[in-house]
């Protein structure tokens, strides 16, 4: 008997990072008080008029120009109509058969080997409300109604749940390397809807159910792999799979059945009569596609073949890209590209992690970060110095590494003679160990190093310092 073959598509919702709302000026922002912003017409009442919002628009086509989409000269908006709470006009402002956005498709690493999945659209809608849930009581926050969000619906081109969680990896970081969206999963500015069905090679694609609305790569991971569990059991027991649409209870890992899967004509699409078209001209796409900035996977292949990096640091600095950012503008004042991105690595992602709530904070700027590597460089402070350095300057983008590092007394001695005398009085005043590394126990040099250390508070260059030591010990 045959192993049974997963065909997975997903439509991937994404949330812009737009200011206002899509077709109002309520403010787009996560966090507020529930039903604080609205107006009426995110909130659907009878006889108001949408305005679309411009940079909405951008965006969506900035992310189709990221992609490698085919950008839609002329698009039109259509009413997908359906009654739920949290959708108070009763129907959805999106795009049915005229999207922005057409193909596309996005490259990425999958258990070390290169895999292709094919877009097969972007369209720009608007967000319903949320509903929350409280013990016997649900009240709907309408915040989030009117909030710009991108669909991209992909082929059915992934085959396992790996797949999954990868594919929609390497399109947060396109989105979010394109500025158009902060794909923050844990406050539904991503979300993913997954359609998987079950086949054996060489057979029709089986019926697909749709699992909706996983807000973490961990749901989506974990309800591919017991969605593929479930239909496995069903068909091999003889039954059929139903078309319908599931949700997936991440607390007990397990799904169940909410509706019948809609299809098109059951949403009964027709054009949008409030809104006029989204007409694009070519001057208008390669400005936006002019502003495209080198997104995660390029960057990454760049550091590796042109700077020389490892593929782990390349990673780890392609990570975030306000992380990547920075490293590439100290590199371009002057830092070196290796020992800026053991520092970034090191010392900028700790403190960035730690200070960032979410994702990571950067309190410095490329300038600053290229200006004190310099002075580590020159032996003026050490590394560990460094940090203090760079605590002061966190934050404070008019503050200079050297400046600084004078105001905290932080700059090293480099006066070979002065450190010189310094060493032999510290040789004198501790005859055992100075006769104990004589005697071939280099351990000892290390404590030498630690009592000039602690005589000049840390001053001393520690490369000066040692190769002097372990000269003066050999007299």
């Amino acid at each position: 008997m045959s192993e049974y073959i997963a065909t997975i598509g997903l439509e991937v919702h994404c949330e812009l990072k737009t200011e206002t709302k899509l077709f109002c000026s309520c403010r787009n922002v996560f966090g507020a008080a529930p039903n604080t912003n609205t107006c009426p017409v995110c909130a659907g009442h009878p006889g108001v008029l949408p305005v679309i919002n411009r940079k909405a628009v951008e965006y969506t086509v900035r992310a189709g120009c990221a992609i490698g989409c085919e950008i839609s000269r002329f698009s039109k908006w259509d009413r997908k109509n359906y009654f739920y709470p949290d959708l108070p006009k009763a129907w959805q402002t999106s795009q049915y058969d005229l999207p922005l956005c057409i193909g596309g498709s996005v490259t990425f690493d999958v258990n070390g080997e290169e895999k292709t999945v094919r877009l097969n659209r972007i369209h720009l809608e608007e967000d319903a409300g949320k509903l929350v849930h409280s013990g016997n009581c649900t009240t709907v926050d309408y915040n989030r109604c009117g909030v710009p969000l991108m669909e991209c619906v992909t082929e059915p081109d992934m085959h396992s749940a790996d797949e999954a969680v990868a594919f929609l990896e390497e399109l947060a970081s396109i989105f979010r390397y394109s500025g158009v969206s902060d794909c923050r999963m844990q406050e539904g500015s991503i979300r993913a809807d997954v359609n998987l069905s079950l086949s054996r090679p060489g057979e029709p694609l089986g019926t697909r159910t749709e699992t909706k609305n996983l807000n973490s790569f961990r749901s989506v991971r974990r309800a591919i792999e017991a969605e593929i569990k479930r239909q496995t059991e069903v068909l091999e027991s003889g039954g059929k799979v139903v078309q319908e649409t599931r949700h997936f209870d991440d607390n007990t890992g397990t799904g169940y059945g909410m509706r019948s899967k809609e299809d098109a004509q059951d949403y009964r699409y027709f054009p949008e009569p409030d809104l006029m078209p989204v007409v694009l001209s070519d001057a208008d796409i390669e400005r936006i596609k002019a502003d495209l900035p080198e997104l995660k996977r390029a960057r990454r292949k760049r550091y590796v073949s042109e700077l020389g990096l490892s593929d782990y640091d390349a990673s780890q600095l392609t990570s975030e890209p306000e992380i990547a950012d920075l490293f590439d503008g100290a590199v371009k004042a002057g830092a070196n590209a290796k020992k800026a991105a053991n520092y970034v690595m090191s010392e900028i992602m700790r403190k960035g992690k730690t200070a960032g709530e979410d994702g990571i904070a950067i309190g410095v700027t490329s300038v600053q970060l290229a200006e004190l590597l310099s002075l580590v460089d020159k032996g003026e402070i050490n590394l560990v110095s460094s940090r203090d350095v760079l605590d002061k300057m966190w934050l404070n983008p008019n503050e200079s590494a050297a400046k600084a590092v004078d105001e905290l007394g932080l700059r090293q001695n480099n006066d070979a003679g002065e450190i010189e005398k310094l060493v032999r009085e510290i040789i004198a005043a501790n005859p055992g160990p100075a006769n104990d590394f004589r005697n071939g126990n280099e351990k000892v040099l290390s404590f030498f190093v630690g009592q000039l250390m602690k005589a000049t508070k840390g001053k001393t260059n520690p490369k000066i310092a040692g190769e002097l030591i372990r000269r003066l010990l050999s007299e």
